[in-house]
């Protein structure tokens, strides 16, 4: 069964100058779900939503989300309920926008919401092996329901593990493989795939020279440096060099 959602594969839905691809629809239980758009220089798309809280990335052009600016490699926040409308500039914007029910588990507030985040003013974390992130929304800054970061891969592998929240993955940068059990596809920039809770994986960098990024949104939220190695590799991972 495919798990990878590519967008040259995935139905246009246009709105004036507004186009959205949903590369990863929600899933039983998961309200959790992931649109790509692109906004004409000029346009508008508003983000008010009554039942969901809105998270987007943008990684190509510029532009603002209510009056602030949000230029490439930068995120926003629309908790359910407020109001928040995103306006692309003279160069157009390119976007992921995700969205997720306000029925979700909430985490405990850490900090004040911070509506826009820019990836170069956010402090580096490690996770497993050498691979490292940068979180962008999360409890510490006013997103309860859902953790969005930047992971960085390097060339190779980390042991089969798994997560126990539910994520959504879309591909920034690189090219790698995804395995899950005895099925592998390929990642390139812009695609997207959904891992479930306790879905044992491999997300590998195959380059020889260069990262792979990944965008990671993930609920309830928390840290991504929270993995879980199978039992047959675990003890063997915890003492190599």
């Amino acid at each position: 069964m495919r798990r990878v959602a590519r967008p040259d594969e995935t139905e246009a839905r246009r709105d004036g100058g507004v186009e959205r691809r949903q590369l990863v629809p929600p899933h039983d239980d998961s309200t959790l779900a992931l649109d790509a758009v692109r906004l004409a220089p000029g346009t508008s798309l508003a983000l008010t939503d009554d039942d969901h809280d809105t998270l987007v990335f943008a990684h190509a052009g510029s532009g603002s989300l209510d009056g602030t600016a949000l230029s490439s490699a930068a995120a926003g926040f629309v908790p359910f309920g407020e109001a928040g409308s995103l306006v692309a500039g003279a160069d157009g914007l390119a976007c992921v926008r995700i969205t997720l029910g306000a029925g979700t588990d909430l985490h405990a507030p850490m900090g004040a919401t911070q509506p826009v985040v820019a990836l170069d003013h956010v402090e580096p974390g490690q996770a497993t092996g050498a691979r490292s992130f940068q979180v962008l929304h999360g409890p510490h800054n006013g997103s309860t329901r859902a953790t969005m970061f930047v992971g960085y891969i390097p060339p190779g592998s980390a042991p089969w593990h798994y997560h126990l929240y539910d994520e959504i993955v879309w591909i920034l940068r690189g090219e790698g493989r995804l395995h899950i059990g005895d099925d592998t596809e390929p990642l390139a920039a812009g695609v997207a795939f959904r891992l479930r809770p306790r879905e044992v994986h491999i997300v590998e960098n195959t380059q020889r020279d260069a990262e792979l990024a990944v965008l990671g949104i993930f609920t309830p939220a928390g840290s991504p440096s929270a993995a879980y190695l199978e039992p047959h590799v675990a003890g063997t991972y915890a003492f190599s060099g």
